[in-house]
């Protein structure tokens, strides 16, 4: 049996620098963890650290640079062996599209959304699985499960790959481990900078969309999501999301994952 969600010690975000993942490494210093925020530019997560306090340590490392991962894990793990959880959280969504297709964005989104978590779990998994016990966290998003957000064709697929990615993961790591917690947060939208590339940058905050969630509010349902150790946490309008999924395929894949751990 999975240990539980906040059974970690030492968490390393991804994205650390602002948004989610600042939020994330609020919380979990609040409730006493030990968190590394990881991030593409220098002075922001500075500042971060700053804010944060709690000397918190930080790396820079552009997620989609593939190769540089190895020597990242590396480093991290020699300066920082306490590591036991990963959050993987960095991602960037880009209005693409496909009459006038900019290929070089699109496989850099894909990069940073999708090849980025899979090198880094994977990455630090040898490590996690000498801990008595360790967490991996996925931030997907509602429009993997509905891709309803039609100008960003790109980070939709990105985001239902981590879903199913997630799935398997666990599933696998189950059969074989039962040390690692592997947990998925799928986000409605939520007040950030993630629409910085938008005509309109600011049209996932409050004032100009009623469906968009605070950080604060978005916060409350993951701390309750991991207090109860639940396995996919939505937030808002992404709560009803996640629970329609798991009526109409939940159990389909459940008894598929049941046959795969006992053959």
């Amino acid at each position: 049996m999975a240990p539980k969600t906040l059974s970690f010690n030492c968490a390393i975000i991804t994205g650390g620098g602002g948004g989610i993942g600042k939020a994330l490494a609020e919380y979990l210093i609040s409730i006493n963890k030990k968190v590394i925020i990881v991030g593409r530019t220098e002075k922001n997560l500075a500042q971060t650290a700053k804010e944060l306090g709690h000397d918190t340590p930080y790396y820079v490392l552009d997620t989609g640079d593939i190769p540089s991962i190895p020597s990242f894990i590396k480093k991290v793990l020699s300066e920082h062996p306490e590591v036991d959880c990963l959050i993987n959280n960095a991602g960037v969504q880009r209005p693409l599209d496909v009459n006038n297709f900019e290929l070089e964005k699109a496989d850099q989104e894909i990069n940073i959304n999708i090849r980025g978590p899979l090198h880094l779990a994977i990455g630090f998994l040898p490590h996690f699985k000498t801990k008595p016990a360790a967490t991996i966290i996925n931030v997907s998003s509602s429009l993997g499960f509905i891709p309803t957000s039609i100008i960003n064709p790109v980070y939709n697929g990105t985001k239902a790959w981590l879903h199913s990615w997630t799935l398997n993961l666990r599933t696998q790591l189950a059969k074989e481990n039962e040390n690692v917690k592997v947990v998925e947060i799928a986000p409605p939208m939520v007040e950030t900078d993630l629409h910085r590339e938008r005509s309109d940058p600011d049209d996932n905050k409050k004032e100009k969309n009623s469906i968009a969630l605070g950080l604060d509010e978005f916060m409350g349902f993951v701390k309750r999501g991991f207090e109860a150790d639940k396995d996919t946490i939505g937030a808002g309008m992404s709560e009803g999301v996640v629970d329609r999924w798991e009526k109409e395929f939940g159990g389909q894949y459940n008894k598929a994952a049941e046959g795969y751990i006992k053959g």
